[in-house]
């Protein structure tokens, strides 16, 4: 999965909270950092990359059994 910004400028100090309906978890993420704590997985931009191009995106995979939902997503800046 990949999130992407659709903007046409960059976002400065990014964090996405994603949350997922199951069991799946996160097993490597690029363009970020992330912790996880249950079935939510907090994804911060990285050291290197406080900021997110337009049209930059950050991806991960994730390990699952059963049922595979898409999770939901909320977005802050700054």
């Amino acid at each position: 999965m990949a999130v992407k910004n659709n903007g046409s400028a960059a976002i400065n100090g990014w964090t996405v909270k994603l949350t997922f309906p199951g069991n799946q978890t996160v097993s490597s993420l690029w363009n970020g950092s992330y912790i996880q704590s249950g079935n939510t997985v907090t994804v911060k931009n990285a050291s290197n990359n406080g900021s997110l191009g337009a049209g930059a995106s950050f991806g991960f995979n994730a390990n699952y059994s059963g049922s595979n939902g898409a999770p939901t997503a909320t977005c802050t800046t700054g």
